[in-house]
C-alpha cells in the first residue's frame, strides 16, 4: 500500500490546454493510494472549456479551421490512463445528434442536425464540447480529488515563504488573484493561451492618428472580441491582412449583416447585399488570401504518401548525433516530396500533359529525386533535365509561385487586379473540388504531410538555432501556412462573390499602410497597382476607417499580461534566445524552457521546479502551437505530432503527482 498524500495544484488558464491537464491530473490520480487528496484551483475570468478563444455565445459565423473528425481534449494513446476514453468532438457530436442533451440551445441543436464528420463546426459549438468534457469530468471525479474554479485572473506567482508552506524542504507558490485573496499551491501550471499583445510602433502611430483625426482603427484582436457594429456601412474601410483572421472580419461584415450568399444560374456563388455592408478594401503581402483547403475525406489526403521527408528519414540526424539545418538537411526532402505529389498527380490525371509515356517519366522523375543520386549536379538541375524532356511546359510546377499567384504582374487598373483576384479564387476553388485528383492541391497535401512530421523533428532543438530563425520561422511557415492552413472551399466562393457583387475590393501585393493627415484618412498603395506601377507610384486608396485582420502577436515579451510580466520580471522564467547566423542573440516568440515536462528557466538559468508550461508560451521549443490536439483517425497516417499537446500535459500531471 502507498504513503498518502497530499497535493494542492494551480492550473492558470481554462481554454483547452487547462482542460486538457485538468483531465490529465484526474485520470493519473485514480492510482493514489488511499486517504490522499488533491485539489486543483482552475484558474481564468473565462469560463472553464471554452476559456477565451471558444466562448459559446459568439457568433456562430466563425468557424473552426479543422473539420468534425480532427479536434480532441482527450488522449488516444493507449498507454495512457482513460476514464474519457473516445470523447473526442466528432463522437459527441454524434452522441449529441442522436441523445441530445438537455441544456443544448435550439442553434447548438441546428447546427448540429446538419453537421456532419467532413463538416467545419462554428467555434462556439466546440467551445459547447469543451464545457460538456468538463461537466463530464466533474460527475467522475476519483476518490480523494476536488476542484475549484476561480472566474478571474491570476496577477503573480511567487515562492511561497517556508512558513507558510509548512515544510521547509517543499516547494510551494503563492497565486495572487485579481479579484483578491491568494492560493497556496505546491505547483502551478501555466497554460495561457493567447493573450492581447502590445501594438508595434507602426501600429501604435496608425492608433495614434486615428484618435487625432477622428477615424476609427481596429487594431489586432480576437474577433470574437470585436463591436463589429462600429464599422460604418456602405462606405470604405480598409482591412490588413488576408489570412483566416480575414474571413472571419468578411463573415461578420457580409453575413452577419443580414448578406446572403446564393448560387448562381451559371454555377458559381452570387452575393445579395443587405445594404449595410462596408466597401471592404483588403490587402496583404501576396494580395491573395490563404488557398482554400481541398474537399478531403480525412485531415491528409489519401493519394499523397511521403517518400522521402518521413519521420524514420529524419530521425536518422539525430541518431548519427547530427544536429540538422532546416534549408540544408530537411527542406530538399520534402521538396522533393512536394515534386513527387504534383508528377505523380498529373500523370494519372492529366495524362496529356506529359509528352512521353507516363510510367516512364515517374520511373525517370524518381531516379532524378532519389537523395545521394547524384554526385556532381544538384539534384534540382537533374529533376529540370528531366522535367524539360517529358512534361510539357505549362504544366511544370513553379512550387514557391504557388504562395504568390501574382508575383511579376503588374495592373494598370484597380478593376484589372480585382478580376484577377477573381480568377485566382475561383481557380482555386476549382481545385479544391477536384481534390486528389488536382496536381496543385495534392503538392499542398505533402506539404500538410511533412509539416506533420516536421513539427516531432524540430521540437527541442532539433535543429539548429540559426535554421530556426532563418529558415523555418523566417521563410517556410509563411510559404506552408499560406498553403496549407486555408479556409474552407466555400470561402474562396463567397469571397469571389463578394468581389464580383462590389463589396470587396483589392490594394494588391507589397501594400503599404498609411494616414494621410491632410485629408484625414487612412491610405494604403500596392506598387504594382494603377499609374506609375513598379517604380513606388500606385493607385492610392483612402478610408476614414481600418481594420488589422490580424491575430494579436503570440510573443512572451509583448504579450500583455500582468503574470508574465511579472514572472519575467522578477526572474521566475525568461523569453528564449536564438543565436541568428552572424551570431547575434535574438528573442524567441516563447519562453525559454527545459523538458520533459516543459519547465521554464529562470533569469539565472536555472529550472524553476514546481512551475510547468503547457501550449502557446512553448512556441520556441516547438513549431504549431496553436492548433488543437488531433483525434486518431480510422483512415490515414497516424503522427507523433497529432497528440502532443496531450502527451505533455500527461507528462506534467505525472511529474505533479509524483507517479
Amino acid at each position: 500500500m502507498g504513503i498518502s498524500q497530499s497535493i494542492r495544484t494551480a492550473v492558470i488558464g481554462a481554454g483547452p490546454r487547462g482542460t486538457s491537464v485538468l483531465e490529465r491530473l484526474l485520470a493519473n490520480w485514480g492510482a493514489a493510494a488511499p486517504g490522499s487528496t488533491l485539489h486543483i484551483d482552475v484558474i481564468d475570468p473565462y469560463p472553464a472549456g471554452p476559456g477565451h478563444v471558444w466562448q459559446t455565445g459568439q457568433s456562430r459565423l466563425y468557424l473552426m479551421n479543422t473539420q468534425s473528425f480532427y479536434p480532441s481534449v482527450i488522449p488516444e494513446d493507449t498507454d495512457l490512463a482513460r476514464p474519457l476514453a473516445g470523447h473526442t468532438f466528432d463522437r459527441w457530436r454524434e452522441l449529441q445528434r442522436r441523445q441530445p442533451h438537455p441544456d443544448l440551445t435550439a442553434e447548438e441543436r441546428a447546427e448540429l442536425s446538419a453537421l456532419g464528420p467532413a463538416d467545419f463546426p462554428s467555434r462556439a459549438l466546440y467551445g459547447r464540447y469543451l464545457r460538456s468534457t468538463v461537466q463530464e469530468l466533474l460527475t467522475r471525479l476519483p476518490s480523494g480529488a476536488t476542484v475549484d474554479f476561480h472566474r478571474t485572473r491570476a496577477t503573480s506567482v511567487r515562492h511561497a515563504a517556508a512558513s507558510a508552506a509548512g515544510d521547509e524542504n517543499r516547494v510551494s507558490f503563492d497565486v495572487a488573484l485579481a479579484s483578491g485573496g491568494v492560493l497556496t499551491v505546491d505547483s502551478v501550471v501555466l497554460a495561457l493561451g493567447h493573450l492581447e499583445s502590445r501594438l508595434n510602433p507602426e501600429q501604435r502611430e496608425l492608433q495614434a492618428a486615428a484618435a487625432e483625426l477622428g477615424l476609427l482603427y481596429l487594431p489586432p484582436a480576437a474577433p470574437a472580441d470585436v463591436d463589429w457594429s462600429r464599422v460604418p456601412a456602405a462606405k470604405p474601410v480598409l482591412v490588413r491582412g488576408m489570412g483566416l483572421n480575414f474571413f472571419d472580419v468578411m463573415g461578420q461584415l457580409t453575413e452577419g449583416r443580414g448578406g446572403q450568399f446564393l448560387p448562381g444560374g451559371d454555377g458559381r456563388m452570387t452575393y445579395l447585399p443587405s445594404g449595410r455592408e462596408p466597401l471592404m478594401i483588403a490587402g496583404s503581402r501576396r494580395g491573395t488570401p490563404y488557398r482554400a483547403k481541398a474537399t478531403l475525406a480525412g485531415y491528409y489526403p489519401g493519394a499523397v504518401t511521403l517518400r522521402y521527408c518521413t519521420e524514420g528519414a529524419l530521425a536518422k540526424f539525430a541518431a548519427a548525433g547530427i544536429r540538422p539545418a532546416f534549408d540544408h538537411d530537411f527542406w530538399p526532402l520534402l521538396h522533393r516530396d512536394a515534386l513527387w505529389a504534383y508528377y505523380s498527380t498529373l500523370a494519372r490525371s492529366q495524362p496529356g500533359a506529359i509528352l512521353t509515356d507516363p510510367d516512364d517519366f515517374l520511373a525517370v522523375l524518381a531516379e532524378a529525386l532519389r537523395p545521394h543520386a547524384h554526385s556532381a549536379a544538384k539534384w534540382e538541375d537533374q529533376v529540370d533535365s528531366v522535367l524539360e524532356v517529358h512534361v510539357r511546359p505549362a504544366h511544370r510546377l513553379d512550387l514557391l509561385g504557388l504562395a504568390a499567384p501574382l508575383a511579376g504582374r503588374s495592373f494598370a487598373a484597380r478593376a484589372e487586379l480585382d478580376n484577377a483576384v477573381v480568377d485566382y479564387l475561383l481557380d482555386d476553388a476549382r481545385r479544391s473540388a477536384l481534390a486528389e485528383d488536382d496536381p496543385v492541391k495534392m503538392t499542398i497535401g505533402a506539404l500538410h504531410h511533412g509539416r506533420a512530421v516536421l513539427k516531432t523533428a524540430v521540437a527541442d532543438g532539433g535543429i539548429t538555432d540559426e535554421s530556426w530563425v532563418a529558415g523555418l520561422r523566417g521563410w517556410f511557415e509563411s510559404f506552408v501556412e499560406g498553403l496549407a492552413s486555408g479556409p474552407p472551399a466555400q470561402r474562396a466562393e463567397q469571397l469571389a462573390a463578394l468581389a464580383r457583387a462590389g463589396v470587396v475590393r483589392f490594394v494588391g501585393p507589397d501594400p503599404k499602410f498609411g494616414v494621410d493627415r491632410r485629408a484625414g484618412s487612412f491610405t494604403a498603395v500596392s506598387p504594382w497597382v494603377g499609374p506609375g506601377t513598379g517604380d513606388g507610384g500606385g493607385d492610392v486608396v483612402t478610408a476614414a476607417a481600418m481594420i488589422e485582420a490580424l491575430a494579436p502577436a503570440n510573443k512572451v515579451a509583448v504579450n500583455v499580461s500582468a503574470l508574465l510580466e511579472q514572472l519575467m520580471a522578477e526572474g521566475l522564467v525568461r523569453p528564449r534566445l536564438m543565436m541568428t547566423v552572424e551570431g547575434t542573440p535574438v528573442p524567441t516568440s516563447g519562453l525559454d524552457v527545459v523538458p520533459h515536462p516543459y519547465r521554464p528557466l529562470g533569469a539565472n538559468g536555472s529550472v524553476t521546479d514546481g512551475l510547468y508550461v503547457l501550449g502557446l508560451q512553448l512556441s520556441a521549443v516547438q513549431w504549431g502551437t496553436a492548433i488543437a490536439a488531433e483525434a486518431q483517425q480510422k483512415t490515414g497516417p497516424v503522427y507523433r505530432s497529432g497528440q502532443r499537446t496531450l502527451r505533455d500535459a500527461d507528462e506534467i500531471a505525472r511529474a505533479i503527482l509524483g507517479s
